[in-house]
């Protein structure tokens, strides 16, 4: 059986209201949500059961083991609950496959291309879509479109916004008239990875005893200034810098990271100038760990980009706006 660990926010008995159960189940690890009716989170469980790391094969009821470990206090307590799933869990390899809708993709169009499930305890789950923008280099998302209208909660359907979602495979959205009309992923987080472990620029690397700032910002700037040639032509000075004696050996993870993330905005400045829109105007929304948006909150600041807020619970919130959207609940305000 795989090892994996689970944890309450709160503790038992304290469910009274509940009105939906809603999963951001994820490749390497799976989040559940109980909501009352106001759209609170009553109580939360966190598992390492992604799709990937089911405690039993899929075959032999793996989903159904991680669902009824991660929910089955609840459901015990309430039986008729309903359950929305987003993410890796609605993909080939998940639950059931819940095919993409195509940019440019509103929360309607989610609803609508819903798919259901139902457990071996008899539970149905509705499991969100992912987005395809299809093209010539067509791109996809799954999970990310429930952050990205989580953290539209409050906004006009008039209001235009760029929404970045750092990580293994950074994301940046345009979401025009409440829609997603347009995305970008960038693979930093992978390849900044591989870069460290699997290369030679890891040789000289040493670990920090803390975050070097100083040294990522100067990757960044050097990813800005001379990085036309792209990440290619930059990535070698990680080691040269160090052979050189420019960069010291715990100095150069922080400027690896600088340089990705500074060749991923330098990216994104250039496919957004071919819409006439300046990065530098722009005041993102960045949805992710804390520290990471923090980092790229002072990446963006160096693209004349000061504008750039961490959105937080945005997975939760669009969760639930999900859910009312779909009329598995009826919101009380």
């Amino acid at each position: 059986m795989t090892g994996r660990t689970t944890e309450h926010t709160m503790e038992h008995g304290k469910h009274e209201g509940a009105a939906l159960i809603a999963l951001d189940w994820g490749t390497t690890s799976l989040r559940a949500y109980l909501f009352d009716a106001a759209g609170n989170v009553l109580d939360t469980r966190v598992s390492t059961a992604g799709i990937m790391n089911l405690p039993v094969p899929a075959e032999e009821g793996g989903f159904d083991a991680a669902f009824e470990e991660a929910c089955g206090v609840w459901l015990a307590q309430a039986s008729s609950l309903p359950v929305l799933a987003a993410g890796m869990v609605g993909s080939a390899q998940g639950w059931v496959q819940a095919p993409y809708v195509e940019t440019p993709a509103g929360e309607d169009a989610l609803v609508t291309g819903i798919v259901k499930v139902r457990t071996q305890n008899g539970a149905q789950i509705a499991v969100v879509p992912g987005v395809l923008e299809p093209g010539a280099l067509p791109n996809v998302m799954r999970g990310e479109e429930t952050q990205i209208f989580g953290a539209l909660s409050g906004k006009t359907s008039q209001d235009t916004a760029l929404i970045g979602l750092p990580g293994t495979h950074a994301k940046w959205a345009v979401v025009e008239g409440a829609r997603i009309a347009r995305f970008y992923t960038f693979m930093t987080g992978e390849v900044y990875a591989a870069l460290k472990a699997h290369t030679i620029l890891g040789r000289t690397m040493k670990l920090p005893a803390a975050p070097d700032t100083a040294a990522f910002l100067r990757g960044v700037t050097v990813a800005r200034e001379h990085g036309s040639a792209g990440l290619l032509a930059t990535a070698f000075s990680t080691r040269t810098l160090g052979l050189t004696d420019q960069l010291a050996a715990d100095e150069q993870p922080d400027y690896l990271s600088g340089l990705v993330i500074g060749h991923e905005l330098a990216g994104l400045e250039a496919v957004l100038a071919r819409r006439d829109v300046a990065l530098a105007g722009c005041a993102p929304q960045l949805i992710g760990a804390d520290a990471l948006c923090e980092r790229y909150r002072l990446a963006l600041a160096q693209f004349g980009c000061t504008g750039a807020q961490i959105v937080r619970d945005a997975t939760e919130r669009g969760l639930w706006r999900i859910a009312v959207r779909a009329g598995l609940v009826n919101a009380v305000v």
